[in-house]
């Protein structure tokens, strides 16, 4: 790291700047302690990794350049809008220009789970993974430094914010995640009228195909948009990018609003607030000359707040052709206004975004069918249910018969839920992978209906080579191999659990958990990655017309790799490398050209071992250390793990290490002989072997 690198993490760490990965959906977001999305393609400003709203998971296809709050308050003629981020095409730094919201000085960025079994376990969470922060306009310094917040035009509105972001990873709702904003009136003075919007740059494109480094403003300007004003969502698409390896939507939804204990939403049943609308703006990204203008000042971003692109006569006609077309616009979703905002008043203002594949029907990217978003309306649905929670009949208020969890309140975010996810153990040998998991799922309580309603168990597997294509999707690369659910009552295979119940738990050293289940993969290929799932699922509840819930795919998912187990003592015979001759491209290896995605493997290693590589001439070419607890580790020595793997999610056999061919000097090593010594670290013995490297 630079000295300028290093100076402006300082700086960051300085001002609480906080960042972390919104990661237990079929996505991964980079948020932040400011209420932003996304890293403007930096891997996160403090260089962690993160990912720019990826989607799916694991597919390397990103959706967003930057996001940020923007709110706007008129006391009398006085306009001032605070924004959280705009069109800047670098992204943020702290006090810059149009970055006008700041955490106190020690802030953090609370995560917190409601799963009982994760270290984040909080009693008041909301999803699955909550982050919760407060941030606020106040500021003319940055807190905690001298940096002066750049180009404040009428001083802070004097908004505080209480920020919280939910995600999920049930398979109905592990596509949106929700921003959900309290706003209160920390000045002296009233706020005679308020717009509230969130305004992002999406910017679909594969980072594996096309990185975001390689194209300039070539890389930007693909994107298509539009706007579904029945679902008050906002949306892009990649309309000329890098079509077929990002058949993809992301979209921004208003999702509802509550002011002086009253619900605000255009479509509140029976009547919405008086003069109350959601409004949509697009424009092209810092164009301050053509017919979709960058606005430069508060004024221009009054405007475009509270004024929406589809209340134009040419909306139809010319609008949303312009829209379709490959370009770099920002847009803009807000919601208001909300009148005579008193000092102390506070007011709440939802938000989602929403991830989408695109439904193939035989037209261009740059169509935009209907039929090319029925996913994307359909998740956007889900999202709204999920904000709606309680609240049937829409219209913000608890109602007899809505209160479905008897605390006698309207609880928004409130999801019906499939059975919770089993413990599970692996066991790996030799061309073959037993999954063990115990019986906790069969007690759950549906936190809606309140009944225990699990009905049975789905085993997910990937075929062979999933992993090697260019766009990779492995919960859309998942194939059902086995079912299990409850006989005599007429649902599901009605085949019961006796083909998969142990005839005694199964117990395994220092593990309490009671394993009861086990279910045997054959015939799986060594060293080859497979992914496996197991599910839990429920009855459903035919009186409200809900379909049986399924627990994600995602939250029972795991990389394996079959292979020889620890080779303790060498009790299975001496290590061995394969394939052996290696040629120049392994059939595991996948589409990169990189020599850090070469992967050859040793085996029959013992759990704990030195592995020392070397020239026919006795020069060593590279060592490694390997343990059989650190799975995790594989990606150090080669780098395939990180780009066609999860090694947060690996599970191997622990006698197996991968290597990239590279030296300790990070050089492609020659073709010819090489030889191998393997040293037991628990009793000093040492083996070797022999491999062959043909180009």
């Amino acid at each position: 790291m630079g000295w300028g690198a290093l100076w402006v993490g300082l700086v960051w760490a300085q001002a609480s700047f906080v960042e972390k990965q919104a990661a237990v959906g079929n996505f991964r977001v980079t948020v932040n302690n400011l209420g932003q999305i996304g890293n403007s393609f930096k891997g996160s400003y403090l260089v962690q990794g993160f990912r720019s709203a990826e989607f799916p998971k694991g597919s390397s296809i990103e959706h967003v350049f930057e996001g940020g709050l923007w709110v706007g308050v008129k006391k009398g003629s006085t306009i001032i809008v605070s924004t959280g981020a705009v069109d800047d095409p670098t992204g943020y730094t702290t006090g810059k220009a149009g970055f006008e919201f700041s955490a106190d000085a020690g802030a953090d960025l609370l995560e917190r789970s409601s799963l009982p079994d994760q270290p984040t376990y909080r009693p008041e969470a909301v999803s699955h993974q909550d982050f919760v922060a407060d941030f606020t306009d106040r500021y003319t310094l940055v807190p905690g430094t001298q940096i002066p917040i750049q180009n404040l035009e009428n001083g802070p509105a004097g908004v505080d914010v209480h920020f919280e972001a939910y995600n999920w990873n049930y398979s109905f709702a592990n596509f949106f995640l929700v921003y959900n904003f309290t706003l209160r009136n920390s000045s002296p003075d009233t706020w005679d009228t308020v717009y509230v919007g969130y305004w992002v740059d999406p910017v679909i494109r594969n980072t594996a195909i096309t990185p975001a480094g390689s194209g300039g403003t070539q890389f930007y300007n693909k994107g298509g948009n539009g706007y579904l004003d029945t679902l008050f969502l906002a949306y892009e698409f990649d309309a000329a990018g890098d079509v077929g390896f990002t058949d993809t939507y992301f979209g921004l939804k208003f999702l509802g609003s509550e002011y002086k204990g009253a619900f605000y939403h255009p479509a509140r049943q029976p009547v919405p607030p008086v003069g109350f609308k959601v409004n949509f703006q697009s424009w092209t990204f810092r164009d301050y000359t053509g017919q979709f203008r960058s606005p430069q000042n508060d004024a221009d971003r009054w405007l475009k707040l509270s004024a929406s692109l589809t209340e134009r006569g040419d909306w139809a006609t010319l609008v949303v052709p312009a829209l379709r077309a490959p370009g770099n616009r920002s847009v803009l979703v807000s919601a208001g206004p909300y009148v005579g905002v008193q000092p102390g008043d506070s007011l709440k203002v939802a938000f989602a975004f929403v991830f989408a594949r695109k439904t193939a029907d035989g037209n261009p990217n740059s169509a935009d069918t209907p039929l090319q978003k029925e996913e994307l309306v359909r998740n956007a649905q889900w999202a709204q249910a999920a904000y709606n929670g309680e609240d049937q009949n829409f219209n913000g208020q608890l109602d007899p018969g809505e209160d479905l969890n008897g605390n006698g309140r309207l609880d928004r975010f409130l999801l019906p839920s499939p059975p919770s996810v089993p413990r599970m153990r692996y066991e790996i040998e030799s061309n073959r992978i037993r999954l063990y998991w115990d019986a906790s799922a069969e007690e759950s309580i549906d936190p809606i209906s309140r009944k225990k309603d699990f009905e049975g168990y789905r085993l997910y597997k990937t075929t062979l080579g999933f992993d090697v294509r260019e766009v990779v999707d492995v919960l859309a690369s998942l194939k059902l191999v086995a079912q299990f659910d409850r006989p005599g009552n007429g649902l599901g295979y009605d085949n019961g659990f006796g083909a998969i119940r142990l005839p005694q738990p199964r117990y395994f050293p220092g593990d309490p958990t009671p394993y009861v289940y086990m279910y045997e993969f054959g015939g799986v290929t060594n060293g080859w990655q497979y992914g496996i799932a197991l599910t839990t699922f429920d009855e459903g509840e035919p009186a409200r017309n809900l379909e049986p819930l399924e627990s994600s795919r995602e939250a029972g998912l795991r990389r394996v790799f079959a292979g020889a187990p620890p080779n303790r003592g060498f009790t299975y015979g001496d290590p061995y490398v394969y394939p052996n001759p290696y040629y120049e491209r392994a059939a595991w290896e996948g589409s990169s050209s990189a020599q850090e995605d070469k992967r050859l493997m040793f085996a029959n290693l013992p759990p704990h071992c030195e592995v020392s590589i070397y020239t026919v001439a006795g020069d060593l070419v590279y060592r490694f250390e390997h343990h059989e607890d650190q799975p995790g580790a594989q990606a150090r020595d080669s780098r395939w793990f990180a780009s066609y793997s999860d090694p947060d999610k690996l599970t191997w056999s622990g006698g197996e290490h991968g290597w990239n061919l590279l030296s300790r000097y990070g050089q492609i090593i020659a073709r010819g002989l090489y030889v191998f010594a393997v040293k037991d670290l628990e009793t000093g013995e040492t083996r070797t072997g022999k491999f062959v490297i043909i180009r």
